[in-house]
């Protein structure tokens, strides 16, 4: 028997599975970690790619505004905020010349603990910030990218003298990766601008690691460069949270930099499908809500058999956690329905009830989560279980006793790509 630990909110779950049954564990390739985080971003800020440093860019009495992740994203923020504060004073930008934005997209907004937790008190407390909102009326106009969408952006980040985005490079399972551009759109950007470059995400390119003619990711990009940022800091970290690397400078090749990180840590290669695919999304924040570990379930469909099984553990504290998701899962029966309006009339939060019905129908899924099992079921369609121990033993009742089986303690972070 092997023992296995999933990652559940912020505790986890254990398991043993017979060693007959069991084919890998399908992890990130491991890098360590900086000893010094805050030292890394330093060294990052002061040797920018393809931008002047940021004494060249600021000159005291600017104001300053720095876009953050918000509380759905791993990373703590305040690993970079706090060298960058430090930096932006030393070269004469005063505490109070800075505003954080707290860059939450279509996500609820952040409350007071969440916001500590993310950035520290001493952080709250030493400048300015807020919590950006997609429905404000003050959003600013800045144009039309290519593909049509009129790019609306906070007021706050258009009106200051010097720009910033910040935020950490990963996988993402429609824009490619995460981090770069995804600052602006969809962090800081209108419900209007989030809804239309959305709406491509059905597109064949828009898929996971790919960046390559995918028009989620190169609307993206067209729209953070209208917004004008003069300078981004980004991190990648390995699968324990730890800082591997920083990338500071130019919007698009810092970007890009992290982005091979990336893929050097968690494009991982698999010589084998299972009947059964044991899912943790990651944990907490990662495991939130359904509607974040579903990109757990994206991540786990290329290793699982057609008509195999998914058994996912995410701890959802938060519920499903978007109302639009939620109210396409009870109106419309098929994938293709929502396709289709998600073309006609896409509403954000929609595409998710889409993905998770296009994965059921590639393979069953079983997932253990605090949700009402009701809920789980006659919404989501979703099989419910108690915990691991049962969802096994369920998974097992469809696939047979000899069922191979893969897990994935970090699915959400993780590309296999079979290669038999």
């Amino acid at each position: 028997m092997t023992e296995i630990a999933l990652k559940y909110g912020e505790t986890s779950l254990n398991i043993d599975i017979p060693d007959k049954n069991l084919i890998g564990i399908i992890n990130p390739n491991f890098v360590k970690g900086v000893e010094n985080p805050e030292d890394e971003v330093l060294r990052a800020i002061l040797n920018p790619i393809r931008t002047p440093t940021l004494d060249k860019i600021a000159k005291p009495g600017d104001t300053v505004s720095i876009v953050v992740d918000d509380h759905t994203r791993p990373i703590k923020s305040k690993i970079i905020i706090k060298p960058l504060l430090d930096h932006l004073n030393k070269i004469g930008i005063p505490d109070e010349n800075i505003t954080l934005i707290i860059g939450h997209g279509s996500h609820r907004k952040i409350r007071e603990d969440e916001a500590e937790n993310l950035l520290g008190k001493e952080i709250l407390e030493r400048v300015n910030w807020l919590p950006h909102d997609a429905n404000s009326e003050d959003l600013v106009y800045i144009g039309e990218t290519s593909y049509k969408t009129k790019v609306y952006i906070n007021k706050v980040f258009h009106d200051s003298n010097v720009r910033i985005l910040t935020g950490d490079v990963c996988l993402h399972y429609y824009a490619g990766y995460g981090g770069g551009r995804k600052s602006v759109l969809p962090a800081i950007s209108g419900m209007e601008t989030i809804r239309h470059n959305h709406a491509m995400l059905t597109h064949p390119k828009a898929t996971t690691g790919n960046l390559d003619g995918n028009p989620v990711h190169l609307d993206m990009t067209e729209a953070a460069k209208m917004a004008n940022p003069q300078f981004i800091v980004n991190i990648v970290m390995n699968h324990k949270k730890e800082i591997v690397k920083a990338f500071a400078g130019d919007l698009e090749e810092a970007f890009m930099q992290g982005v091979k990180l990336v893929d050097q840590i968690y494009k991982v290669k698999v010589d084998k499908l299972a009947d059964i695919v044991l899912v943790s999304a990651g944990g907490y924040p990662t495991d939130i809500d359904l509607y974040q570990a579903y990109k757990a379930i994206d991540s786990a469909l290329r290793v699982v058999k057609p008509g195999g099984v998914l058994v996912v553990a995410a701890e959802c504290r938060d519920g499903h956690g978007h109302k639009v998701f939620y109210e396409w899962m009870k109106k419309y029966q098929t994938a293709e329905e929502m396709e289709k309006e998600i073309k006609n009339n896409f509403r954000l939060g929609g595409h998710k009830a889409y993905y998770l019905l296009k994965a059921k129908e590639k393979a069953d899924i079983i997932l253990i989560s605090k949700m009402n099992p009701k809920e789980v079921k006659n919404t989501f369609r979703l099989e419910p279980a108690k915990n691991l121990d049962e969802a096994l033993e369920m998974a097992f009742a469809k696939k047979g006793r000899d069922a191979k089986i893969l897990v994935m303690p970090e699915a959400a972070k993780v590309l296999p790509k079979f290669t038999p």
